[in-house]
């Protein structure tokens, strides 16, 4: 390859919560299809938009995708890897776009029809008038957001009702956000996307010869308790690699933030603070948690005690998870004002891909973060506030790891980068 020409490169924005089979086979199709040099992973740290603890750390998960065709691995901020779909495809969007290096985004989705999903994402970045107000009505009527949403489209007569069922779908809904956030940041990444392979992202269920999705495996491991032997079903379905990283491990699931979070509760009670003040806590739900304080329950009976029709579970996961991590909508909204990722921090990458962060430094338009004790030289203001944040999420993770397993982990500050 000439010194001057520039790379071909793929972005995909994912989570690998843990990575399987299905993510190596977009991995290696994301480059086929793009006929892209590399690929570079936009990837959530140690917490995930779920609003639980991602099941390994964001370290392992970095070897596992380099390990299996990914490049480079970058981590999204802290603050929108646990948020919305907006957000976290907002956040994403702009990390991949600042790199100057990537010339497509590569997704999975139900409907493998990029068209059909970005002329939907088209519409919703352009909030026509009378899809709005069709909205706004069936919220005040009581209708999930999701539920007034179809009906905005359909009732504005922007969209038909075949195509708004396209929304129904999780990868689909994932899918038009990025297409979304590639519309409103003007972005030149072309948006690609491949067809879902194997297991519904929801199902549970393990096939073999079949992909198993990432709740599926998720569970296998909870069931396994963490001890995993040849005929593990979860084993079935990740790459050899992953296989061994698994096996050297240490799982984490949504009931070990139970005494975090109810220390957190009370502390907050004690002190006077409005839970109103963090994320995805509204004044209904503020409320609700305050009537429930004195009930110790685990995490996800809490979050069951606190669902409602309006309140997903997912939702509600957040809310608590942002009270955890401090996540308050103040440091929300000055993350959006600094455009979501005002920095590149690096997981890790291949030695054969070193020339790619030369390229990232000539062409990106954000600091490339490799060395965190260095980090507060170059970023300042909210900047420096977002990667500090990054570091106490993460801090929270290695506490309730060394906690449970009873062993020791490298800090943010010890931690070197992964490469392979």
């Amino acid at each position: 390859m000439s010194k001057n020409k520039q790379s071909c490169a793929v972005g995909i924005i994912a989570e690998y919560n843990p990575f399987h089979n299905g993510h190596a086979y977009h991995i290696k199709k994301a480059k086929e299809l793009t006929g892209s040099d590399y690929c570079i992973i936009a990837m959530s740290g140690d917490f995930v938009q779920r609003g639980a603890p991602a099941i390994y750390d964001k370290h392992t998960r970095t070897a596992m995708a380099l390990s299996c065709g990914a490049d480079l691995v970058l981590e999204i901020p802290s603050l929108f890897a646990s948020s919305s779909a907006e957000d976290f495809a907002a956040c994403g969007v702009a990390l991949l776009d600042s790199l100057g290096v990537i010339n497509s985004l590569c997704f999975g989705s139900e409907s493998g029809d990029v068209g059909k999903l970005s002329g939907i994402a088209s519409i919703l970045a352009t909030e026509p008038v009378s899809y709005t107000e069709h909205l706004k009505k069936a919220l005040k009527n009581g209708a999930t957001f999701p539920e007034a949403r179809n009906h905005g489209l359909i009732s504005s007569g922007v969209l038909g009702a075949e195509d708004a069922s396209i929304l129904a779908s999780p990868n689909n809904i994932l899918g038009i956000e990025y297409c979304k956030a590639l519309h409103r940041q003007k972005s030149s990444m072309i948006p690609v996307t491949i067809s879902r392979e194997g297991m519904g992202y929801h199902e549970t269920g393990l096939t073999e010869g079949v992909y198993g999705s990432a709740t599926g495996i998720r569970k296998a491991l909870k069931e396994s308790c963490g001890h995993l032997a040849a005929e593990t079903p979860a084993l079935l379905h990740v790459p050899e690699p992953v296989t061994e990283m698994m096996k050297q491990g240490f799982p984490m699931f949504p009931q070990d933030l139970s005494g975090l979070l109810n220390t957190s509760l009370l502390r907050l009670a004690q002190e006077g603070t409005s839970y109103k003040k963090f994320a995805d806590v509204s004044k209904e739900l503020a409320a609700r948690i305050q009537g429930q304080l004195p009930d110790y329950l685990s995490f996800e009976e809490k979050v069951g005690s606190l669902k409602t029709r309006q309140y997903t579970y997912t939702r509600v996961s957040r809310a608590l998870l942002h009270i955890i991590l401090d996540v308050t909508l103040d440091k929300v909204q000055s993350g959006r004002r600094v455009g979501y990722a005002p920095y590149a921090r690096v997981l890790g990458f291949k030695k054969a891909s070193s020339g790619l962060m030369g390229e990232i430094k000539q062409r990106g338009s954000i600091p490339l973060i490799t060395k965190t004790a260095d980090a507060g030289m170059t970023l300042k203001g909210d900047a420096w506030s977002m990667l500090s944040q990054d570091f106490y999420c993460s801090h929270i993770y290695q506490t309730l790891v060394q906690d449970k397993y009873h062993i020791k982990r490298n800090n943010e500050f010890t931690q070197p980068l992964i490469i392979l």
